[in-house]
């Protein structure tokens, strides 16, 4: 009997691990990666490589505000006090600590980042401008590590075609973001990409997305399209929303 059940916890184990091989496999493709690139494909787009914390300097380049009106962006997110936000991929911090005043007293920023020297950036950051209400999270490459259904926003700048896990890092903000109705721009993803379409925009190509992808890789998930606030001068504010 011991054997038996051995036997079949073994089989149902190697079951378990090639499924899991087989669904990946059926997800992402691998061919010959570009220079900028990872060689991992999803849904016909190259995934690039992720921006270490040596990129600190070019968060914090001093033109940012002029290349992409960052202060336009925040309008755009319409921040309400009491919101919870999750800036995702949130880097050196740059637009958490323009965000956090904007959703005081009581609501928070939850900085996420993969990389420990980031969310140490935005501590010490925090730190000397007294903002109390700033959250680092050390997410991982599969999810935000966060409570479902706890974000009333979510802000990704020029972070998502680093995912090395789309899909998955998709099904975790899906679970993680609040449900959005018609009227309020709660349960809302605010997805900020430089303009594929445009070959004016300098920055590499496969650090750049077209709406055409971004909307295929988001409603995959389950996130619905609402509009793409043309308002910017590189990039997509493309928002999405959870019904």
């Amino acid at each position: 009997m011991k054997k038996h059940f051995f036997l079949s916890t073994v089989a149902l184990f190697f079951t378990l691990v090639f499924s899991d091989i087989s669904y990946a496999q059926a997800i992402y493709s691998y061919k010959k990666a570009d220079p900028d690139g990872t060689g991992k494909w999803y849904m016909g787009r190259e995934i690039a490589h992720v921006m270490s914390h040596y990129g600190i300097g070019w968060l914090e380049r001093s033109e940012r505000e002029e290349e992409e009106r960052t202060s336009m962006l925040l309008k755009n997110l319409g921040l309400k006090q009491g919101e919870v936000v999750a800036d995702i991929g949130a880097g050196s911090g740059y637009h958490a600590v323009r965000m956090a005043p904007m959703v005081a007293p009581a609501g928070k920023i939850m900085a996420i980042d993969i990389q420990e020297e980031m969310l140490e950036f935005i501590r010490q950051r925090s730190k000397k401008l007294n903002l109390t209400n700033i959250q680092p999270v050390l997410g991982s490459e599969q999810s935000l590590e966060l409570t479902p259904s706890s974000v009333d926003k979510m802000l990704l700048v020029d972070v998502y075609h680093e995912f090395s896990f789309p899909r998955e890092m998709g099904l975790s903000m899906f679970r993680t973001l609040k449900p959005g109705g018609r009227i309020f721009l709660g349960g809302r993803i605010f997805l900020i990409e430089f303009r594929a379409e445009d070959p004016d925009v300098p920055i590499k190509r496969l650090h750049k997305m077209t709406e055409t992808q971004a909307k295929r890789e988001l409603e995959a998930v389950g996130f619905v399209f609402e509009k793409n606030l043309d308002n910017l001068p590189w990039q997509h504010c493309l928002i999405f929303r959870k019904p």
